[in-house]
């Protein structure tokens, strides 16, 4: 993925990263350069693609077949009753473009198969996985794990969130790594509420462990899983291994 220098212009408008002594120029110049692919336009993906735009990430592929529905307005930020009925994708996308001009935003309105999945994942420089079910979750991995194409996943439900990075490199787990320990959750957003700040959080630290993976700066992110009760106030993180019976990747070790 090579730099795309920046302009006077954009020096200015991305003047506060430049500042970060981590960051500087030339972090700022491998943002602009990046292409991130995000998978799910509801809660998550709603407080994630807002700063992946207005932070400067060249271009966004946003993915969602659902339309926005009254009950979204509570969680999903990016929406207002004006556009109930209409694509997520797509109403995200123009949002997004008033927010950043400059940057190339895509909005796919489908629901991503295997094939699909794999064409659009070899495409581009990082994954952001801001899906509501384990079924898609696990497929996107898998199509990272082929390409070799990094993944930060997150989740929200009640007041729990969870959030991981899988650089998908040789020697190191993936979801499947994780996921194979537990099964589809019984209920949904819908059956067992959300507290609507915490996917806001989730997804905020998802375009945060973004940025620091393209820009190169942070350390310490492969296989993290961070787990997050809003209850309690509390945040657990430990380091997830490669599993020896992964359904996805053991056989490629």
């Amino acid at each position: 993925m090579p730099n795309a220098e920046l302009t006077h212009h954009q020096s200015m408008r991305y003047s506060r990263h430049i500042m970060l002594p981590a960051m500087d120029f030339e972090g700022q110049e491998k943002l602009l350069a990046a292409k991130i692919l995000v998978v799910g336009m509801g809660g998550l993906g709603c407080a994630c693609a807002p700063y992946l735009a207005s932070g400067g990430v060249g271009q966004l592929t946003l993915a969602d077949d659902d339309v926005i529905e009254f009950h979204n307005l509570q969680r999903q930020i990016l929406f207002t009753e004006q556009d109930i009925g209409q694509a997520k994708a797509e109403v995200a996308a123009r949002h997004l473009r008033r927010l950043n001009s400059e940057i190339r935003i895509d909005s796919l309105v489908q629901r991503l198969d295997a094939e699909a999945l794999d064409t659009l994942v070899a495409n581009h420089d990082l994954v952001v996985d801001c899906c509501d079910n384990l079924a898609t979750r696990n497929l996107i991995n898998q199509a990272c794990h082929r390409a070799k194409t990094p993944l930060i996943s997150g989740a929200a439900i009640r007041m729990e969130g969870q959030l991981a990075y899988f650089s998908m490199q040789p020697e190191t787990p993936c979801y499947a790594c994780f996921s194979q320990f537990f099964g589809e959750q019984d209920l949904s957003c819908m059956e067992a509420g959300v507290l609507a700040p915490v996917v806001g959080v989730i997804g905020s630290l998802q375009a945060t462990m973004a940025m620091q993976v393209l820009a190169g700066i942070g350390s310490q992110l492969e296989g993290q899983v961070t787990l997050f009760d809003a209850t309690r106030g509390d945040w657990q993180q430990f380091k997830l291994t490669c599993s020896p019976t992964c359904p996805v990747c053991a056989g490629a070790r």
